[in-house]
């Protein structure tokens, strides 16, 4: 998991240099329309300036336009590390012609073994294909045009909305459950399964943004209003059915992140993230905590609902305690006591009428 982690980030940082509205890909984007072919190194370093011979100064600022005049020679552009400064211009490039290659095109074999060679982000912009593809060490990713990835985004989207209705609905029905306290692992196993599916589209969605740049600023804001209470509703989650005495809620969802990443994973694993380690059989009751249902009460502070959650230990004992009980818990007081039963009914009607829906 650790090298897909790596992978991805890599893939992260590269993706935002060249992302549509930077202006490094405006130059590429122009260099590709006048169909000149290029070859662009990101990076000055020693092993760099190794494999580098001849090519003249420029060390300018660097512009879209000036990347598009100086592609039209021949050779390679030398670029700094941030991007933001052109080196060297008409540059020949000699790596080590035992460095391996799996590209058959001059330019592209010369790219990757100078990426593999140097570390060095290497672009390689295709005269005949009219294709982008970038290289750094071993990793290698063909920019895909920007309409295919429009497509797949909004079709993510549309998915993200039905996972989000089926979850909100498995969420209703675990509410009910909680309630009646009945709720087994095998129904918060699937509550958390159908989770880990919105956060795996999430992500695909995340690296679909990440390429498109500026031209997904509506799909972004699509997917923020899509996610914007399941992050919470995730985190209480976890907190209600974590048997974890010291890891924070946060820290489970980032590992969660990072299971929803995997193709196929065992019922087991979920429940060794939320602490429950062991052999349990997944007809057996389990009792929330109630932070999810309290966070709706309106004006309830967080710091009452961890009185009410530490004096009574799980949700099924909160429903039942008398005004009197609730009395006693610090920071409440008879008001709030019935302000809490009434909300606590008023919830429970609700989960019931969207039920029926």
């Amino acid at each position: 998991m650790t090298d897909k982690k790596t992978y991805e980030k890599m893939r992260l940082d590269i993706l935002q240099l060249v992302a549509p509205g930077t202006p490094l890909r405006e130059g590429i984007d122009n260099v590709l329309r006048a169909n000149t072919g290029g070859l662009i190194v990101i990076g000055s370093s020693e092993k760099v300036r190794l494999v580098v011979d001849g090519g003249f100064p420029i060390n300018c600022t660097f512009t879209p336009s000036t990347l598009y005049e100086l592609a039209k020679m021949d050779g390679a552009i030398i670029l700094n590390d941030k991007a933001d400064r052109i080196i060297l211009a008409n540059a020949q490039l000699a790596p080590d012609t035992t460095v391996p290659s799996r590209e058959t095109g001059m330019r592209h074999r010369t790219a990757e073994r100078v990426a593999r060679e140097t570390k060095a982000m290497v672009i390689a912009i295709s005269q005949r294909r009219n294709i982008i593809t970038l290289y750094q060490g071993t990793f290698r990713y063909v920019l895909k045009d920007i309409e295919v990835i429009l497509a797949k985004a909004n079709l993510a989207v549309q998915t993200l909305e039905k996972y989000k209705v089926v979850f909100q609905q498995s969420i209703t029905d675990l509410g009910l459950m909680e309630y009646e306290e009945v709720v087994r692992y095998a129904d918060l196993l699937q509550v958390f399964h159908r989770y880990l599916m919105v956060l795996r589209i999430k992500a695909e969605l995340a690296a679909y943004l990440n390429e498109l740049g500026t031209e997904g600023r509506l799909i972004q804001l699509q997917m923020n209003e899509l996610l914007a209470t399941l992050e919470t509703e995730g985190l209480l989650l976890i907190k209600d059915y974590s048997n974890h005495t010291e890891e924070q809620p946060a820290s489970i969802l980032s590992r969660m992140h990072e299971l929803a990443q995997q193709e196929k994973h065992e019922e087991s694993v979920v429940l060794k993230i939320l602490g429950h380690n062991g052999y349990i059989h997944l007809d057996e009751i389990i009792h929330p905590k109630g932070y999810r249902i309290l966070h709706k009460i309106p004006r309830l502070p967080l710091l009452i609902v961890d009185n009410l959650v530490a004096r009574f230990k799980n949700f099924g004992n909160i429903t039942k305690a008398s005004t009197q009980e609730l009395d006693e818990v610090e920071g409440i007081g008879e008001v709030r006591a019935k302000k809490i039963q009434e909300g606590l009914k008023i919830l429970k009607n609700q989960f019931l009428a969207e039920r029926r829906m």
